[in-house]
């Protein structure tokens, strides 16, 4: 059932062509918002979901910019506010992985990972929320991460980046709540994408094993929590971090 909970607000939404944040995008426009779409690399992907999130009756919009660029992100949110004369939600969702041993990890597959996972949301966070504390009200969601909370072999650059994104989200809440913003992460455990898709089925009926609910989770799992995050129901929430992932970090 969908509930039309974010009617006149507009979404930008990072990394929201495909996977996670394009689950988010429709499920905003499911929820009669308006969505401004950035995306670094993957143009087909953005406009196929700009159509799709059009057909469904809201303003649409793509962006493309890389997040880890601060004046880059500044220009997207000040174009953003020019299209669509608002802005209310910011998702920071844009991500990558480089996963290797730390014995193994190159200076640079930790510095692309933090570059984008951490300060990429660190830029959108400061622009966009610039916008929202002279409007005295707005949501920020941060995408983490369980590994952000409990660590994960081969994901050092990963899991300091989400446990970053926290910190991150704890600190902006304590900052913008004066203001009328509030500020959440969401924590994904193992979430049926693309990524997943490419697990080796050997490693993947382990993981199953330690999952109690024993499956992976859905993306619309981690758009539902955004839109209500979203929200004005969720408005005496902030500085929260709150796990999907089927009871695997308990």
């Amino acid at each position: 059932m969908v509930f039309c909970m974010l009617t006149g607000k507009t979404a930008l939404i990072t990394g929201g062509a495909k996977g996670i944040g394009r689950a988010i995008a429709l499920k905003v426009a499911q929820s009669h918002g308006n969505v401004a779409l950035m995306y670094r690399g993957s143009q087909k992907n953005a406009e196929d979901t700009v159509a799709e999130l059009s057909d469904l009756g809201i303003e649409a919009r793509s962006y493309q910019c890389d997040v880890s660029d601060f004046n880059a992100t500044k220009t997207i949110v000040t174009q953003v506010v020019q299209d669509f004369g608002d802005l209310d939600i910011l998702v920071n969702n844009a991500g990558i992985t480089n996963d290797k041993l730390l014995i193994a990890m190159k200076e640079e597959d930790f510095d692309s990972v933090i570059a984008t996972n951490l300060k990429g949301a660190f830029n959108m966070t400061k622009h966009a929320g610039t916008y929202l504390l002279k409007k005295r009200k707005g949501r920020i969601i941060n995408i983490s991460s369980i590994s952000g909370l409990m660590g994960n072999v081969g994901q050092c650059n990963y899991a300091a980046a989400k446990a970053g994104l926290i910190g991150l989200t704890k600190s902006t809440a304590k900052e913008m709540a004066m203001r009328g913003v509030t500020c959440n992460a969401i924590a994904p455990g193992f979430i049926d994408t693309d990524m997943t898709k490419e697990l080796k089925p050997e490693i993947k009926a382990e993981i199953l094993k330690q999952i109690p609910l024993k499956r992976l989770g859905d993306a619309d799992d981690i758009a539902n929590l955004c839109v209500y995050l979203g929200s004005e129901l969720a408005g005496y929430i902030t500085g929260e971090v709150i796990k999907i992932d089927g009871g695997l970090y308990i």
